[in-house]
């Protein structure tokens, strides 16, 4: 039986596309998005570390057999690092020309929620202690602290909190504000500590071996798969859980070597307003997962340009590039070590819906995409995005005036959001549960461990990150308003609170989050929904009407809402809920007077009032919809919504019983209770619904099907 092919190399993509019959997607199935990105760097001669992807096949059965390894795997992934090896010139544990190598999840849909990466792997006492001889102890013991770090909250599931301790505690010693200022006796000194803080936690000490570090590491993102975290990302995002997430071994490139180092991440056009031009961060002197998790304030990619102009050019050469062959907006993770530029890993970016909408419209024009595409590429929800709340401008100047303004930061996802304030996910969704969805949710940063939180919070602020931060891509996504990177803000985890200038907001606070502009302001500003106008929209609109097989009618009940249907190009109303023209408190008077009438004279009296307010409603409606289709649902609601409320009639009459029995007032009330009384129903679905309120009252529809029919007349002698 010939044995499952479960590790290939990057350089294989073609390879294991010929073995799926050409099918791309598929390829995308069983090596990952991140893993089929690779090799297909690599195929277009892209420079690429060099690895490998474990398959998601292997993560899949590896959680059938409960933990057991797949037949063969062992042997292939021993086989894949020695070919490594044989590549790089390095080897495994040699404290003179070390390979390290990082340990990656990556699934067929790109998911936040996944595992942390783990970098350094293949670090130990022996070859730090070699390595730090060539490199120094600066980078050798900044890169080994990272390692036991990551694989310990990563890999052995330990709190954050003990190492983030020791690093805060460093910093201060040392009188620097951030990490990179620590020297080498200092980043000794912290792997030490974090080499205790990991024997003290898992009662055994860090593995030396090499080998056995990649087979826990690799375990961990198998397992991965089934975490809180990335089933709940799964679930709001509609992904399947029954796809495993492949595993990528990569030889690490440093971008911590110095000056004439760096790492970053960029998206290949504006993931907020989908203009074309180059958009992220970058660090030098820093490892990619600086930029992503915000602990570092980051630099805009334009300075790149100045700082290491060869690198950036070969960076914007490769966004071209990759956005041509892809026919997508492209996220990017690179390294730039020593001066030579590396690519990590290229994705199809994460976008706002009026990102997403101009960028489809782009790719038509630069002729990538047909118009086709471009509209299966937008999403129904895309469009609703469309409608969400903006703040009222004057009561957003309003509130700058009064000095409400309390932090800004950067604009990384639009639209509008008011919500008191909490400071983790745990809470967000307690607090959502209890108190309802008007929730924001603030952290210095944030992470995958927080996705719950994100999604259930109304916006986000965050003191830290930058536009390609964790906060920033999820909100984008999600569609939340998110406002990162106020770094003048002081959030107090334990305390509750957050501060800035002197002026503090404590946990159940309200405020209101500007994700369009970057601002957050005290108490709560009035939000509007905005006008569908953008012109990239109704580009998309346009050529969806061009290609559609079906017709759009809206669901509109006045001529105003009919107006803004036609507008944006719906073929009819599939309901006008005339319910809703009795509304109003002139209206409501009238429908009481006929529900309350005692005699037939009273029911034609109320009926002839309401006649012509009905007929000019329909006929403003069919103005502006000449000459398409109107459904009219006559009045269907339980009447008793047009009365006042029981309880509230009930106690009235009690009290006049108690200070004026026998009065005309107390008559009328109690007239008005029986009347209420008479009208209650244990379920109003099923009571006055329907045909039952014709019995009942059959005037008041003879009233509207003749209000129809006259001001149909009337319009067609106008010409409609």
């Amino acid at each position: 039986m010939e044995e499952t092919h479960w590790i290939w190399r990057f350089d294989q993509v073609a390879e294991v596309q010929g073995s799926l019959d050409g099918d791309w997607e598929a390829v995308r199935g069983l090596l990952g998005g991140k893993g089929a990105n690779l090799g297909e760097m690599a195929r277009l001669g892209l420079p690429v570390p060099p690895g490998f992807t474990i398959t998601t096949a292997a993560c899949l059965t590896f959680l059938e057999r409960k933990g057991a390894w797949p037949d063969g795997l062992e042997d292939q992934l021993a086989e894949a690092l020695l070919g490594l090896e044989a590549e790089t010139g390095k080897a495994l544990g040699d404290p003179q020309k070390p390979l390290l190598v990082s340990c990656r999840s990556g699934s067929r849909f790109s998911m936040p929620g996944m595992m942390d990466t783990v970098l350094n792997l293949g670090l130990n006492d022996a070859v730090a202690d070699g390595l730090a001889g060539v490199a120094g102890d600066r980078f050798t013991y900044d890169a080994y602290r990272r390692l036991v770090h990551m694989f310990a909250t990563v890999v052995r599931g330990l709190p954050d909190e003990p190492f983030e301790s020791v690093l805060s505690a460093a910093r201060r010693r040392a009188g620097v504000a951030s990490d990179p200022e620590l020297d080498g006796a200092a980043w000794r000194e912290v792997t030490e500590r974090f080499l205790e803080l990991y024997r003290e936690h898992t009662g055994e000490a860090f593995p030396q071996d090499p080998r056995t570090q990649i087979r826990l590491a690799v375990e961990a993102v198998f397992r991965s798969w089934n975490g809180r975290r990335a089933v709940d990302y799964r679930n709001a995002s509609g992904i399947s859980h029954d796809l495993g997430t492949a595993v990528n071994i990569g030889t690490m490139v440093f971008g911590n070597l110095g000056s004439s180092s760096a790492s970053g991440v960029v998206m290949t056009r504006d993931g907020t307003t989908g203009e074309a031009r180059i958009e992220g961060d970058y660090l030098t002197n820093a490892q990619g997962e600086d930029v992503v998790a915000g602990v570092r304030t980051t630099k805009p990619i334009g300075e790149l340009e100045r700082e290491m102009p060869e690198a950036y050019r070969e960076l914007a050469e490769t966004c071209v590039l990759l956005e041509r062959h892809f026919r997508d907006m492209q996220d990017i993770e690179f390294t730039v070590e020593d001066g030579r530029f590396w690519m990590l890993q290229t994705r199809a970016a994460k976008r706002t819906a009026a990102a997403a909408v101009r960028i489809a419209v782009d790719l038509v024009e630069e002729g990538l995409i047909d118009r086709a595409e471009a509209v299966r590429r937008i999403s129904p929800e895309q469009v609703d995005f469309f409608l969400h709340p903006q703040f009222a401008n004057a009561p957003r100047q309003e509130a700058a005036a009064d000095g409400r303004l309390f932090a800004k930061g950067l604009n990384v996802s639009p639209g509008a959001a008011v919500g008191q304030v909490v400071f983790d996910a745990d809470r967000a969704v307690e607090w959502v549960a209890k108190h309802g969805p008007d929730v924001i949710m603030v952290r210095p940063e944030t992470k995958p461990d927080d996705m719950h939180g994100l999604v259930a919070a109304r916006g986000v602020l965050t003191s830290r990150g930058g536009r390609t931060s964790h906060a920033a891509l999820v909100a984008r996504q999600f569609g939340k308003p998110a406002v990162v990177g106020c770094e003048a803000l002081d959030i107090d985890l334990e305390g509750r609170f957050m501060s800035i200038d002197g002026r503090r907001v404590e946990e159940g606070d309200w405020i209101s989050v500007d994700g369009t502009l970057g601002e957050a302001f005290l108490g709560r500003i009035e939000t509007v929904v905005p006008d569908v106008d953008d012109p990239w929209l109704m580009r998309i609109l346009e050529w969806a009407d061009g290609i559609r097989r079906l017709d759009v009618w809206a669901n509109a009940d006045t001529a105003q809402d009919a107006l803004r249907a036609r507008a944006n190009g719906a073929r009819g109303i599939g309901l006008c809920r005339t319910e809703h023209m009795f509304l109003g408190a002139d209206r409501v008077a009238l429908v009481q007077d006929l529900i309350l009438a005692k005699d037939e004279v009273g029911r034609t009296r109320a009926i002839k009032a309401l006649l012509p307010l009905q007929r000019s409603d329909f006929a403003e409606v069919f103005r502006v919809m000449d000459g398409l289709p109107v459904v009219i649902r006559l009045i269907d609601p339980p009447l008793h919504e047009f009365l006042p409320e029981y309880d509230e009639v009930l106690r009235d009459v009690l009290e006049l019983e108690h200070e004026a029995a026998g009065s005309d007032e107390l008559r009328d009330k109690q007239a008005l209770l029986d009347s209420i009384e008479d009208l209650r129903e244990e379920n109003p679905m099923l009571g006055l619904r329907g045909v039952r309120l014709g019995i009942r009252l059959p005037d008041l529809i003879r009233m509207q099907v003749r209000a129809v029919f006259e001001a149909a007349c009337a319009v067609k002698r106008e010409g409609m």
